[in-house]
């Protein structure tokens, strides 16, 4: 990671502290695990210097498998900062892993969640996909049983993404590879669901799996909207009324930062907005939507507009919540999208 990028980003953070007391933080984004211990170091004596961090309760790092080792998991936990990894595994198969051009191996990935373990990290997070090109249901439960060997405490399981310009974008589009049908994605996401409480893993959004006491509890911060600062180029931040979000390109973002010219773009959200995220947020979660959640102004529009979904077996109705049933949380984008203003 160039030290340009690390000094923008400290910068920015000095910039924006004020002394706010925070519970979690999270280096992601990208592969935080490229940092030297140096940056690492700069980064958090910014954080340290610009907000309170006595309370902090969850400090996660993203890292890829081949970063992690034995002698950066040494020099990481020598930090007394980060409790938790989350390692971008995304398979345990050598085959899958070459078709979607990751640089790891499968016995790498074995390793560094091992070595973690070992180093003193006992609050591990690992990455699986599934709908992998050539991926069958039995090499996806293959995954899910390797996991349920080793010491992880929570899984964030998600479908293939192709992302345009990529590699992958250009081999399906050219017939090279062959994507599985929504069908068979659909019964990889089953087995899922199926596999998961028979190993402890409770599921608590559409993606996310977790041992008892190993939520994420940043991530849940999305998810239930509250404030939440991001540093660094992509970033997004929160403030419970307002969305800001930093300039994507590296290059630029570390110009404009250095030069004190604006890196950012931020937007108001209205009461429709507001109401919007929070019903799209929600109902990717297995706690669903909290009526007193909900403005009197929205309250008897979303009451008309559920009804269908409850009568479909899509959402159950209790005293205080709107409930995704497993087939709504299949469809919770699409439902969301019927609830909004």
């Amino acid at each position: 990671m160039p030290d340009s990028y690390v000094e923008a980003l400290c910068r920015e953070i000095r910039s924006r502290g004020d002394r706010h007391r925070v519970s979690t933080v999270y280096f992601g984004g990208g592969t935080p695990s490229l940092l030297s211990l140096g940056q690492l170091s700069a980064i958090l004596a910014a954080l340290a210097d610009s907000f309170d961090l006595s309370a902090v309760e969850e400090a996660t790092l993203e890292a890829n498998p081949e970063h992690l080792s034995p002698e950066f998991l040494a020099e990481l936990s020598g930090l007394r900062f980060f409790n938790r990894l989350s390692i971008g595994v995304q398979s345990f198969s050598d085959h899958e892993l070459r078709a979607i051009n990751r640089s790891h191996t499968a016995a790498q990935a074995i390793r560094a969640v091992n070595d973690s373990y070992s180093a003193g990290f006992h609050n591990i997070s690992v990455d699986l996909i599934y709908g992998l090109p050539g991926q069958t249901g039995g090499h996806w439960l293959a995954n899910l049983r390797q996991a349920a060997v080793l010491p992880v405490s929570h899984l964030s399981c998600y479908t293939l993404s192709v992302e345009p310009g990529t590699m992958l974008q250009k081999q399906v589009e050219s017939g090279k590879i062959a994507l599985p049908d929504e069908e068979t994605v659909l019964k990889d996401y089953e087995t899922l669901l199926r596999w998961a409480p028979e190993h402890r893993f409770v599921q608590y959004e559409i993606s996310n799996f977790a041992q008892e006491g190993f939520r994420s509890r940043h991530n849940s911060r999305y998810w239930d909207r509250s404030p939440y600062f991001g540093f660094g180029a992509s970033a997004h931040s929160f403030d419970g009324s307002s969305r800001r979000w930093n300039i994507a390109d590296n290059e630029s973002y570390i110009k404009n930062v250095l030069s004190n010219i604006t890196y950012c773009e931020q937007e108001n959200l209205t009461p429709a907005d507001a109401y919007n995220e929070l019903v799209m947020t929600s109902l990717r979660t297995t706690a669903g939507i909290a009526k007193a959640s909900i403005p009197q102004a929205f309250y008897g529009h979303l009451r008309q507009s559920v009804a269908k979904y409850i009568e479909e077996g899509l959402i159950v109705e209790t005293a205080s919540h709107y409930v995704p049933t497993t087939k709504g949380l299949l469809q919770a984008d699409g439902i969301a999208a019927d609830l909004f203003i």
